[in-house]
């Protein structure tokens, strides 16, 4: 069973959401806040799998609870965004948020991303992601991050980040690189030990403050 705690300042999405979430066998939504500060509370106490994070609230904004969240080891956090919201979200991203979905998203894409984040993935979408990041990591100027941390990759894992960076499935990067799926998923877990990242949303994110993925390329 999938436990979640829903987050966001409007009840009638909460309302939406529990309705959503509450419908399917195996996830259960153990509590609904309507600020980051009542978020990060209820987190601590219900051990949540996963916390829906909303992004602009009172109180509390959603990144900074979900950084706090994340730092406390509390749960994985999924937020929920608008497209006039990018830049909250990318700040979220950063700060330790396993992937995002729009307020808009399907339910049925929206069950199963969470339970792609409970299960320890992360949901990286490839148009919102790639829009994100050219519009928050750069535009062509000087790395935001010292390149030298690459330099412990092979280059088969540093084509590998890049097609990551592009919001590719294994299975899209096996087809592009002619290599089994199996093989792909190792080098995806050796980046991500190698670079001390957490999940793939990190791996995007470190991709194109290093600058080898860049805004627009590919």
């Amino acid at each position: 069973m999938i436990r979640v705690v829903v987050v966001d300042d409007q009840e009638l999405m909460r309302v939406g959401f529990r309705m959503v979430l509450g419908a399917q066998a195996d996830i259960d939504v153990v509590g609904e806040a309507g600020d980051g500060a009542q978020a990060i509370e209820l987190a601590s106490q219900l051990r949540p799998d996963v916390v829906l994070m909303d992004v602009r609230m009172p109180v509390l904004d959603g990144v900074e609870a979900t950084k706090r969240i994340v730092a406390d080891g509390t749960a994985r956090v999924l937020v929920m965004t608008t497209f006039d919201l990018d830049e909250y979200v990318y700040a979220a991203l950063q700060g330790g948020a396993s992937g995002f979905l729009l307020k808009d998203t399907q339910p049925d894409h929206l069950v199963s991303a969470l339970r792609a984040v409970a299960s320890g993935d992360a949901v990286v979408s490839p148009s919102v992601t790639r829009r994100l990041l050219d519009r928050f990591v750069g535009t062509g100027g000087p790395p935001m991050r010292d390149t030298a941390e690459l330099d412990v990759l092979t280059d088969r894992e540093r084509e590998v980040l890049v097609l990551i960076a592009k919001g590719m499935s294994n299975l899209e990067i096996a087809e592009a690189l002619f290599l089994s799926e199996a093989t792909v998923k190792t080098h995806v877990g050796r980046i991500l030990a190698k670079l001390e990242l957490r999940d793939r949303v990190q791996a995007v994110v470190l991709a194109y403050e290093t600058g080898l993925a860049r805004p627009g390329l590919g």
